[in-house]
């Protein structure tokens, strides 16, 4: 008991020191459960993806080939690390063919795209700018039609991803995230998105997703990282610099855009037929005695993206800032009347 009494009063004695050592026990234990919990998801994704590779295929069928396009400077440089520790081990068990093709400077990836082979599944492993430019440059190439049934997997490992709402659940975990997208892609169906085509007066059609930012303030943005030492003010030193460079700002811009056509409507299903009273006995009896797993791989939905058709947009535009926000089409394919948000702002 005194020893114990001792102990509390030498605590007591030297508070600061001992507030100090709870906070970085409290801090190394929260990141040790967080690693923890990370190498957990990791482990049940590869054992998921593993049922994948066990899967026993024809003698003349050969194994899938996947193409993937990996952006190493994405997300400050850790894209390689990231897909190297959560994304590779799952395409690896999974018993896929992969290739994986680096880029190592802005707009390489559309030239890439131009000299791809065929292959049976692409994966942009990296942000929305990677993703723009092999959707880019797939559609540039001149047998487009038949490479844009080659379903897209996206694997996020950008800095913003703003396409991963439309195709995956949002997670905090960036392990969740990116595991959860890579077994989405094995899973193998699709969803069809429209892609906006952005042609100007003398450069090659630009295609998007999302959206198309051009002009000063699209220009400054790319200038933000040259100020990081700035901190939390970066952005505006960019903004600054930029406008007393090219003062004054005075901008021309016209836009003329073409009306996106309709989807055509869905095929009704068609009712199978109910089959005769024999066979839904021995069915019910058969389910009785041997039920069904639930929960099986091959009835969970995946998401792979895939494009089906284009918007067409002409560009003609001389100054500066001009916003197409692909949103304001409807890009989830509902079947609604559509719209368009173009602003320009002088």
């Amino acid at each position: 008991m005194a020893r114990v009494v001792k102990v509390f009063r030498t605590l007591r004695n030297h508070w600061k020191k001992s507030t100090f050592a709870v906070c970085v026990l409290s801090y190394g234990g929260h990141w040790l459960y967080g690693k923890h919990c990370d190498q957990v998801m990791r482990t049940e994704a590869c054992l998921e993806a593993r049922e994948y590779g066990r899967q026993q295929i024809a003698p003349q069928e050969q194994l899938r080939k996947a193409t993937v396009i990996l952006n190493p400077a994405a997300c400050g440089g850790k894209a390689n690390n990231l897909f190297e520790k959560n994304a590779a081990p799952i395409l690896h068990l999974a018993g896929v063919e992969v290739t994986i093709v680096k880029t190592d400077y802005e707009g390489q990836a559309k030239k890439l795209m131009e000299l791809m082979e065929h292959t049976d599944m692409l994966i942009v492993a990296g942000g929305d700018g990677t993703l723009q430019e092999v959707v880019t440059g797939l559609l540039r190439r001149p047998d487009q039609e038949k490479f844009s049934q080659v379903p897209i997997g996206f694997i996020p490992l950008g800095s913003q991803n703003s396409l991963s709402p439309s195709l995956h659940l949002l997670s905090d975990n960036k392990v969740k995230h990116i595991t959860s997208a890579t077994l989405s892609i094995l899973k193998g169906e699709t969803i069809p998105l429209d892609v906006l085509q952005i042609k100007g007066e003398k450069e090659q059609p630009v295609f998007a997703l999302l959206g198309l930012r051009w002009g000063a303030f699209r220009d400054a943005a790319a200038t933000i990282s040259k100020y990081w030492y700035l901190g939390p003010l970066k952005t505006k030193a960019a903004h600054w610099f930029s406008t007393l460079r090219e003062w004054p700002l005075v901008r021309e811009a016209s836009v003329s855009y073409l009306a996106p056509s309709l989807r055509p409507p869905d095929e009704p299903l068609q009712k199978p037929p109910r089959p005769n009273l024999l066979s839904r006995i021995a069915r019910r009896l058969k389910n009785y005695w041997s039920p069904p797993v639930e929960g099986s791989i091959t009835e969970t939905v995946s998401r792979v993206l895939c494009l089906p058709r284009r918007v067409e947009a002409v560009l003609a535009a001389r100054g500066d800032q001009l916003h197409i926000n692909a949103c304001g089409l409807r890009m989830g394919c509902q079947k609604m009347s559509w719209r368009w948000n173009v602003e320009v702002v002088q």
